[in-house]
């Protein structure tokens, strides 16, 4: 099955690379391909909607205020259902695109054991066997495709109530809200991650590119598999290099300083 996956995948990436390029620019790795990051939009888009429009439904606070996004309250109900297949077809093919880099090692037991010390900065970069993805985003991605599953079954379920036995469909309601608020809750974090918490990550998804440093700092094993280098070493460099440059500014800043006060105290003289 892995090497079906792979065939189908590296053939799909090879038709949307005619329609869209990335441009990788000195100091940046590749990180997504264009159908990499088509999917993730198209998964993206979809689940929104239908989070919004299921909100609507489900809620009547927000009824009044999220229907008219969507033409009115029938044609929420009619385009939620769709909303959802396109998610779930959408996240189908991402499923097989990361299937392989997601598969759960001993590296990633170890990232969760050290996640607090990493999300609260107490570490400066991620463990050194971080690949190219890390234990919470794997976890994030199993927990889609439960969700997923879980939407799509219940989803046919209460889309045909009408030919449905009622305590299936109640059952169904349930399940298809529990897993609802899961993908919620995980898309908060995910989206919080992916913007304030690690600058650059936002980037990856939408130019397909990150710059040496977030990879040696996130991802360290995987920049040491694509680059041939040592990302502890790059760090360090780096960490010099900064250090140097801000003594430099303010040994600069001390210079331009003194002269002002020599000057203030020759007026003062002369006064």
């Amino acid at each position: 099955m892995s090497s079906s996956v792979e065939r189908f995948d590296e053939k799909a990436r090879r038709t949307f690379s005619r329609h869209g390029q990335t441009v990788v620019h000195r100091g940046e790795l590749l990180r997504h391909t264009v159908y990499t990051r088509v999917l993730h939009w198209t998964v993206a888009i979809s689940f929104i909607l239908s989070l919004l429009s299921g909100f609507a439904i489900y809620s009547s606070w927000l009824y009044r205020w999220l229907t008219p996004l969507f033409g009115g309250g029938p044609l929420t109900r009619f385009l939620h259902p769709w909303f959802g297949l396109v998610f779930t077809i959408a996240f189908f093919f991402q499923f097989l695109n990361w299937f392989a880099p997601m598969h759960w090692t001993t590296a990633d037991k170890r990232w969760m054991r050290e996640v607090k010390a990493y999300i609260t900065n107490r570490e400066a970069v991620a463990p050194k066997d971080t690949g190219f993805f890390n234990g919470g985003q794997k976890l994030y991605y199993w927990t889609i495709a439960v969700c997923a599953v879980i939407f799509l079954i219940t989803g046919l379920l209460l889309w045909f109530d009408d030919v449905i036995a009622r305590w299936l469909v109640a059952v169904s309601y349930v399940l298809h809200d529990l897993a609802a608020l899961a993908m919620l809750a995980g898309f908060i974090i995910h989206l919080y991650e992916g913007t304030a918490a690690q600058p650059g990550t936002f980037q990856s998804m939408t130019n397909g590119t990150v710059t040496n440093k977030w990879a040696w700092t996130h991802h360290p094993a995987w920049y040491a598999e694509v680059t041939g280098r040592d990302p502890r070493e790059d760090y360090e460099r780096e960490r010099q290099r900064l250090t140097e440059r801000d003594r430099v500014v303010e040994e600069r800043e001390r210079a331009e300083d003194r002269p002002q006060a020599s000057v203030g105290t020759r007026d003062d003289r002369v006064r």
